[in-house]
This record gives C-alpha cells, sequence and structure tokens, in this order.
C-alpha cells in the first residue's frame, strides 16, 4: 500500500457529513505540523453549527500556492443499497470504494503526500505552500472556505495560485481542468392577488395567471451571449408554489423560486435591475429576495494552467481541456484574495452516488501531477 492510498483510506474511514470534520483536519495537521507549517484553526460556527477550518503555511515569501479543499461529505444514503459500508474504505475491482473517495479524501491525501514528498527529497521550494481546508463545502459553505478568505483579507494576506481538488476528470483522470465557474443568483418572488372561491372570478386576483406572463418573459430573454470562457447566462425556475390544495379556491399568493447560472459577461446587479424592470412592466403587487450564492471567476491561460497541464501531460499522458461547466465551489471565494484559481482532481462519475469510487491505478499519479505543479509553480 503507498502512502498516499494509506492516507485516502484513513481520512475516507471518518465519518465527517457536512459539517462534522469528524476528526480529518487533525490528521492532516498531523503530517503538515511536523514539515513546518504552521496549522492555523479558523474554526466558525453558524446556523448549520460549528465548522472546522484549517489554514496551513509553509514559508513567508511570495509567491504563495495553495491547494484548497474540503474534508467533508455528503449523507451516503440508504447503506443497505452500498456493496460496502461507506466509511470502510474498500478495494475491489480495482477501485477504492467509500464515501469522499472521488469527493474529495483522495484529493486532499495526494496533495498531502506530495508535498511531504517534495520536502523529503530537498526541493527547494522558492515561495510559500499553504492549505486551505475546510468541513463546510457540502452544505451551506457559510462557515468554510468564506471564513478563512475573510480572516486572510482582514489580515493582509493575497494568494497568487490555488488548486482545488474538486474531482473535475470526466471520463478519464487530466481530462478536463476547471479554469473558472459561473455565478449563482437565486431569488425567491412572492405574488400577492386575491384570495377567494373559484366561481367569482370578478371577485378574485389570481397571482397564478397574474405571474405566468411574467414568467414567460424571463424565461424568453436572453441576459447575454456568454464569452470565450462562458456560455450565456442560464435562468431557471426550480419551484412554484401556490393554493391550499382545494379545486374550488383561488390562492392569495404564489411563490416562485429561481435562479440564475451567469458569466463574467453580467453582473448579479445588473441581472436584479433587468427583473426588476420586467416585473415593473406587468405591474405585479410581489416582493423579491435575493441570495447571490457567488459571483462567477475566471483564470485565463497563465503561469498555473501551465503549470498543472505541463504536469497532467507528463504524468497521464493527455492534455486537459478548460472548462467552466458545472456548479459552484469554493473558488469563488478564493478568487477574492487569489488571482489565479483552478480546480483539478479525480474522474467525478460517482461523486454523491451510491458506491463512490476512485480508480487505484489514479491515486498515485493524482500526487505525482500536484507534485509536479507545486514544484514548477515554486522553482
Amino acid at each position: 500500500m503507498t502512502d498516499t492510498l494509506a492516507f485516502a483510506k484513513a481520512l475516507i474511514a471518518r465519518r465527517s457529513i457536512t459539517t462534522d470534520d469528524a476528526g480529518c483536519l487533525d490528521l492532516i495537521a498531523a503530517r503538515l505540523a511536523p514539515l513546518g507549517f504552521v496549522c492555523e484553526r479558523l474554526d466558525s460556527s453558524g446556523p448549520t453549527g460549528h465548522v472546522c477550518n484549517l489554514w496551513a503555511r509553509l514559508g513567508s515569501a511570495k509567491p504563495v500556492v495553495v491547494f484548497a479543499g474540503h474534508t467533508d461529505v455528503v449523507p451516503p444514503g440508504p447503506l443497505e443499497k452500498w456493496a460496502s459500508d461507506p466509511f470502510v474504505p474498500t478495494e475491489r475491482d480495482g477501485k477504492l470504494f467509500g464515501r469522499g473517495a472521488a469527493d474529495m479524501k483522495t484529493s486532499v491525501a495526494a496533495a498531502v503526500i506530495a508535498v511531504e514528498r517534495l520536502l523529503a527529497a530537498n526541493t527547494v521550494l522558492n515561495g510559500s505552500v499553504a492549505f486551505l481546508l475546510t468541513s463546510d463545502e457540502e452544505g451551506d459553505a457559510t462557515d468554510g472556505t468564506v471564513k478563512v478568505v475573510e480572516a486572510l483579507k482582514a489580515r493582509g494576506e493575497s494568494l497568487d495560485c490555488c488548486i482545488v481538488g474538486e474531482p473535475t476528470s470526466v471520463n478519464w483522470q487530466g481530462d478536463m481542468i476547471k479554469n473558472g465557474r459561473r455565478g449563482s443568483l437565486s431569488g425567491t418572488l412572492t405574488v400577492r392577488g386575491v384570495q377567494g372561491h373559484v366561481a367569482y372570478p370578478e371577485k378574485v386576483r389570481n397571482p397564478i395567471h397574474l405571474v405566468a406572463p411574467v414568467l414567460a418573459e424571463l424565461a424568453a430573454t436572453r441576459w447575454d451571449e456568454g464569452n470565450a470562457f462562458f456560455p450565456p447566462t442560464s435562468f431557471q425556475i426550480s419551484n412554484i408554489h401556490a393554493g391550499t390544495g382545494a379545486t374550488n379556491v383561488v390562492p392569495g399568493t404564489l411563490e416562485v423560486l429561481f435562479n440564475f447560472r451567469f458569466s463574467t459577461a453580467s453582473t448579479a446587479d445588473g441581472l436584479k435591475q433587468r427583473v426588476y424592470d420586467i416585473l415593473a412592466r406587468h405591474g405585479l403587487d410581489y416582493d423579491l429576495a435575493w441570495l447571490l450564492g457567488g459571483r462567477p471567476f475566471i483564470t485565463p491561460p497563465g503561469r498555473l494552467v501551465a503549470a498543472l497541464t505541463e504536469a497532467i501531460r507528463a504524468e497521464a499522458g493527455v492534455t486537459p481541456e478548460l472548462s467552466t461547466s458545472g456548479g459552484t465551489s469554493d473558488g469563488r471565494f478564493i478568487a477574492a484574495i487569489c488571482s489565479e484559481v483552478v480546480e483539478f482532481g479525480p474522474v467525478n462519475a460517482t461523486i454523491h452516488k451510491l458506491d463512490e469510487f476512485v480508480a487505484l491505478a489514479d491515486i498515485e499519479p493524482l500526487a505525482c501531477i500536484y507534485a509536479a505543479t507545486f514544484k514548477k509553480l515554486l522553482s
């Protein structure tokens, strides 16, 4: 068993369902501290409970190269439907099974081992290497990475390059790097009408009827054209709630939940204003609450993309595609204090699924890719 595999297993064995770290960060700090890392716990508490955060840094010089990730995992679902216990890491058919195997405990283990090996080989690192890890990524993400970023910003620290160890590969390890992500803007629209009996339409104002043309216009609107890195902004309605459950009652209110996934071609404020303009044209009586889940970010090809691409080519023999597809990640927070942020990790085919796994043959190459990237950026 390699040290990377052994460490990945040790992390998977911890039942760290978000936001419970289950001691994962203590295991990681116990490996980093003897290497000379200054390990800080920047824990935070919020509505979802206590969140464990670790900021560990080796060196004080620039550039600062960071590996970021999370130790929390999503719930495993029905245990009886797993072929083996999700928190007992199991090797079977050339794969390592367990919750978090792909998302993203193997990545965390590989990055830690990569740095261990570089230092054991007396590699000169001209700059600083750091780890930013949290137990609040799979949940609300309100007290995890965002809190560490706020703390670093408050004391004037900035980062130069960051690899987020999310599982970005699609068909085989190394085929995709995420060099940006779309922003997420959600809205809760409450439309007020007048409730009453369906047989007396002259005495009611049906909010379902009132909102229908508004939703049609919102859905048909072309918000932007995207750009070289992003597709056009997407508007989607996720839920509509109205009615008392009776067939003879016109509801008094209606609630619509919707979301924008937007590119750097738009801004959150700009999208909000356009929605307000549409609502105003239709004369609705409404309330609208917004939640900005994250702003878009992009890292154009440069030193970080080049270093990681070179390492992937050398180790995996493939040239990765650059992509901004998918949902959000903690990279959206880190981009506020870091000029270059990308995501790279294992194949994501089984993340959040039953019998989540990572290929055993991919584990050591992942550690080698991270090591080569760190070395290149700090040479």
